[in-house]
Parts: C-alpha cells; sequence; structure tokens
C-alpha cells in the first residue's frame, strides 16, 4: 500500500512538472494597485490553491457540527444502554 501511495504522489509530480513546462509563458496578471507578468502555470497553481483553502474552510463547520452531533449521540446511545441494562438486572414480580 505504502509503494501505491509513494507511485500516486510521483504521477501527480510527474504531471505537475509536465504542466509547468506546457504553460510557462508569461501573462500579464493584473491585480488591484499593479500588473505583472508571471508564468501562467504559478497563476493556475495559485489559484486552485486558494480555491481548495476556501473550500476546507466553508467545509470546517459542516465539520465541527457533525462531530458535536456525534458526541451528543453516543452520550444518548451510553445513557440508553445503561437503562436498559439497568432494567434487565431488577427481578420481575410475579402478580
Amino acid at each position: 500500500m505504502r509503494i501505491v501511495k509513494l507511485l500516486f504522489i510521483l504521477i501527480i509530480m510527474m504531471l505537475g512538472a509536465v504542466f509547468a513546462v506546457h504553460n510557462s509563458d508569461p501573462v500579464l496578471f493584473n491585480y488591484y494597485f499593479d500588473s505583472r507578468e508571471l508564468p501562467l502555470s504559478l497563476i493556475i497553481t495559485v489559484a486552485l490553491g486558494v480555491g481548495v483553502v476556501i473550500g476546507i474552510l466553508s467545509a470546517i463547520g459542516l465539520v465541527v457540527a457533525l462531530k458535536r452531533e456525534n458526541a451528543a449521540l453516543k452520550r444518548r446511545s451510553k445513557l440508553v444502554s445503561e437503562e436498559v441494562n439497568n432494567l434487565r438486572t431488577i427481578p420481575l414480580k410475579d402478580k
């Protein structure tokens, strides 16, 4: 499994290098205060990275809420299990 991960990372790095070589042409990047010529591959990579960070930050709230709900459900399940066990130990009364 470790070799498969290593090969996968190596393939991704090779594809990234090929991408950078094929898109190395400088383009004019205009931002709010100034403009500068940067390689197209750098601009696309930075935009992808910013998108990933924004996606992760937007998902953090959902993950935290789900973890909180999961913890509450585990506590409730434990209490119910304890109650069931207590009820099982109570002796039955004959009428």
